[in-house]
This record gives C-alpha cells, structure tokens and sequence, in this order.
C-alpha cells in the first residue's frame, strides 16, 4: 500500500508493476463489495484522494517526508526548530495510523463454510471468478467443482493497529505530564558567566535537585521558545557544602544566541547576580537529570575521559566533584585528556583543574590525575598558559594531535591486570579510533572498556 501511494504520488501508477495495478485497477462483477473503485475504470489518482486510506496515507507519507528531511545535520545545526517541530508530528502520525485502516477497505469474508473459494451457483456450470492454476488442478482432482449454499458476504475487516500503537502512545502521554509535572517549578538563576570561545556558564538552583556526576538535564526556557528543551550536560552538582548546580553552553545557533542575548547583553563579559538582585531575568525549568555513559567513571579504578572542545563538559562534573571528595570511590587514578583548537577554550576550567592538581598534592597523590592538553591550531597562538595560578597546565601543554596508540601503550603499561575505563566526548573520528583501539589493546593484560558520551 505504501508502494501504492508513492506511485500515485508521482504520477506513475499506470506503470506500476504488482500490488499497485491490482489493488486499484481490477475490478470484479461478481462480487462488488470487495471492489475499492465505484465503478469499473474509475480513475485510481481519484480513489486516492476521496477514500480514507487514500487521504491518511498521503498524510503519513508527507510527514515522513518532512521528518527525513529536517534530520539533516546542517538543517538542525542553522534551525534547531524545524527539526523540533517537524518531530514533533509523530504523535499526529501515530493518531492518523489508527485511522488509516478505518476505510474498510480490507474486507473478510463471513460465510466461508457456504461459500468456499472457487465454488459456483447452483445455476452456474464454472465458477465466474478467476482462480489460479493451483486451484484448477485441485477441481479436477476433485473431478467437479463444489456448489456453493449462499452468496458470499464481506465486511470490513476489524481495523488492529489501535492494539499496537494506543498503548505505547498513552505511556509515552503518561511519561511526557510526569516530566512536565516535575519540570513545573522554575529554577533561580544564581550566576551567569561569560567566558572565552563564546561560552555561557550557568550556576543555579533548585530545591530537591540531587543529580549525579555525569548525568544532563533538559533547559526550557519560555522566552526563547516555549516548546523548545535542550540538553546540556551538568558541570557541577550540588554538594554538602554548594547547593547549586552549573551547566556550561556554547553559544552555537539560533536557540543559545537568543538565550545568550536575553541573558547577558553584548557589551557585558561577566556577571554575578546576587540573590536579591533587582533585575528580573526569564524563568528556566529544568527536566531531569538524565543518565549518560560518564557516570561510569567512578565504577573503576582507572578511567580515561577524552574531551573535544566543549565536550568537556561531563568530565567537567567529574572533576568537582573529586574536588570536594575523592576518598569514597574506587576510581584511583584519572587520566584526563582534552583536545581544543583554541588556546582559550582551556581557560574554561582551567582553574577547576589547577584546583584538583593542588589538593591531589597537598594529600600526597600526585599520581592520582594525569593532565594532558592539546592545541590542535597555532595560527592563533599569541599567548601561553604562563600565569602564576595556571602552572600546573602549562607544563602539560602540547602543540599538536594526541598519538592515540603511544598513550595507551603508555596507559597499559603503568595499569597491568587492571580494567581500564575510557570515555570520550567529542567528535566522531575521535572516538572510532578510541573505539579501535580499545579493542585491539584488549587483548594485553590490560582491558580497556569504552564508553561514549553523546556528542553533536
């Protein structure tokens, strides 16, 4: 039937081979009711557009349509919304589904035992309807053809697609008021920061919130769009001693340029919003946290975390938290590597970092953090890390690509017998070659297990 419609669709019906032809253009004297044409040469193109199942699956291949073509990756990049929205037609395409059998254009037969295939009229010396070879070979087994005891009825055949789709469709209604019931409360902005590489960090609040290293919540806000969520992934949790938590955006399309500008307007870098701050800023709801791969980090005794550019973010939440206490997980020894093309981007948490290193040393475990950046572009290179507070990165600094298969040689080596975990965030070519090599090394006695954080 699909076939069907996007032969119809394209003017081509004629030439159709199989169902198509069939379905629509052959049309039986003897037993009208199953016929889908009013009248023997109806036009087909006609019954497409005056029968249910032709309106509903002219519909469902439309919005197909647009939801393949809004998937493109420079589509959702340049216009975030119309993705969104055109996704957001599932729901009237399930709805339209559960309707598109309702035509009655599939019908069964209901006196089969009085009126089996092939039989004929008792005032009929053949059958009038045409039956296959099969069929005509077992007649003349029989040696004459069977008399059928009534005419045959039909009726619609009973429509099942509501047994299949209704009850997904209700838990995911149930699923999406849950959320929008626990997203209800808007969050108070507590700090807003703007940092280099157009760069937002966010530090809010919210009664009851307990989220867990790693994990990433949606952020609505209405004055941007109203049914727009993005997800971004935390920076910092709330601990003993801070209740707020941080998320981290970078400042890339249409939704956070205009979140950036309603925020914090262009001629401010930075800005710390007391708690009884006269300025009225737009309400944000938060929905969440959501899991993700970086919660494993702490579940073995040696993790890798590799980070692109703004995919630091999750390895961000990992380092607060190991600031505040490390002692009561069994990660013992982390080693972090991020990739940047801009030296500016390291400022980011470079502070949180340096933060760590000091402390791991102050307590005797030095060996606890191994720090490794690299700048993969020069041409901009007019300064170094050569501040006073950011020694500890300066040293650590290399110009150029990681060697992938040095570093885990290197890693192995230092971590025999031991289960390495790594865990990557950051473009794709990065992590198929992670994703190689952890199972090549595998096979030493060092295993390492990858894991991969969502990255776009």
């Amino acid at each position: 039937m699909w076939r069907c419609h996007l032969h119809l669709l394209s003017g081509s019906c004629e030439r159709s081979p199989g169902e198509c032809r069939q379905f629509l253009l052959r049309f039986s004297d003897e037993f009208p009711d199953l016929n889908v044409a009013q009248y023997r040469g109806q036009d087909p193109r006609v019954l497409i557009l005056i029968t249910v199942p032709g309106i509903t699956g002219i519909l469902l291949v439309l919005i197909l349509f647009l939801m393949f073509t809004a998937s493109s990756h420079s589509l959702r990049v340049c216009n975030y919304e119309i993705f969104w929205y055109t996704h957001n037609l599932f729901i009237i395409f399930y709805i339209i589904l559960m309707l598109h059998a309702l035509g009655g254009t599939l019908k069964v037969q209901m006196n089969v035992e009085a009126h089996p295939p092939g039989c004929v009229s008792a005032n009929q010396t053949h059958p009038t309807n045409p039956i296959s070879g099969d069929e005509k070979r077992a007649e003349s087994a029989k040696g004459s053809p069977e008399v059928c005891d009534d005419e045959a009825r039909f009726q619609g055949h009973f429509p099942q697609t509501w047994l299949w789709v209704s009850a997904p469709l209700c838990l995911y209604c149930a699923e999406r008021v849950y959320r929008y019931v626990r997203s209800g409360t808007p969050v108070t902005m507590v700090t807003v920061t703007r940092h280099p590489g157009d760069v937002l960090e966010l530090r809010m609040l919210k009664s009851g919130f307990r989220p867990r290293p790693g994990q990433y919540i949606l952020l609505n806000c209405p004055s941007v769009s109203s049914f727009e969520n993005h997800a971004f992934t935390l920076t910092a949790c709330p601990t003993q001693n801070r209740q707020t938590f941080g998320i981290h955006i970078r400042v890339l399309g249409d939704w956070t340029k205009s979140f950036s500008e309603l925020l914090l307007p262009e001629s401010e870098h930075s800005e710390i919003l007391p708690m009884m701050h006269q300025r009225r800023y737009p309400k944000l709801y938060v929905d969440g946290p959501f899991g993700s791969a970086s919660e494993e980090v702490f579940h073995y005794e040696v993790s890798v975390c590799v980070a692109g550019g703004i995919g630091v973010t999750p390895f961000a939440c990992v380092i607060h938290t190991l600031l505040d206490n490390w002692h009561h997980y069994k990660l013992r020894r982390l080693y972090f590597v991020w990739i940047c093309r801009e030296l500016q981007c390291f400022y980011w948490f470079a502070e949180l970092l340096c933060s760590l290193y000091r402390k791991l040393w102050e307590e005797n475990r030095p060996d606890f953090l191994n720090i490794r950046l690299y700048l993969t572009s020069t041409h901009k290179l007019q300064q170094n890390l050569t501040e006073e507070k950011y020694r500890p990165l300066s040293s650590r600094l290399v110009i150029g690509r990681p060697r992938w298969k040095h570093l885990f040689q290197e890693i192995g080596k230092a971590n025999q017998h031991k289960k390495v975990g790594v865990f990557c965030c950051g473009p794709k070519s990065i992590s198929r070659e992670l994703h190689k090599l952890c199972n090549s090394f595998s096979s030493t006695t060092t295993v390492f297990e990858y894991n991969k954080e969502s990255f776009s």
